[in-house]
């Protein structure tokens, strides 16, 4: 990505799987949850994240996703607010066309995607955030 050229299906899924494990392996040397930020375009990508589940041991374990929506212009602008950074227009362009927004029946089916819009002030985005991850945690130990 840092010299422009997006990445492809072949290169994300050995750094998916990784993060997968990276977090699994936190989490077995007694983290009490793992926070992994990337892009998961792809509901196979998020689904890749999702089978941590089936490798902890704890049966309680449980998988989140905070999507963070924002229309194309409002990232263009951002990435070209931005000063000496690799993404460019054309990352931006290659991401979109790579994007599976979580759709209803993935929140709805799967319930373990929280849906925030990213159009506000940073300030805004941290709130919205924060409220999703309260929303996760609540239904969390209302099950």
């Amino acid at each position: 990505m840092a010299a422009g050229i997006p990445l492809n299906d072949e290169d994300r899924w050995d750094w998916l799987i990784l993060l997968r494990d990276e977090a699994l392996s936190a989490l077995k040397k007694g983290a009490k949850g793992v926070v992994v930020t990337c892009s998961a375009l792809k509901k196979k990508y998020r689904d890749v994240i999702r089978t941590a589940r089936l490798y902890d041991e704890d049966p309680n374990a449980n998988v989140h996703f905070v999507y963070l929506r924002a229309d194309k212009a409002t990232l263009l602008a951002r990435v070209r607010a931005r000063q000496g950074h690799y993404m460019k227009d054309a990352m931006v362009d290659s991401q979109f066309a790579a994007l599976e927004e979580p759709d209803d029946a993935e929140c709805k089916q799967l319930k373990d995607v929280e849906i925030v819009d990213v159009k506000g002030t940073i300030q805004d985005v941290k709130v919205l955030a924060s409220a999703a991850v309260d929303r996760v945690f609540l239904n969390q130990a209302a099950q």
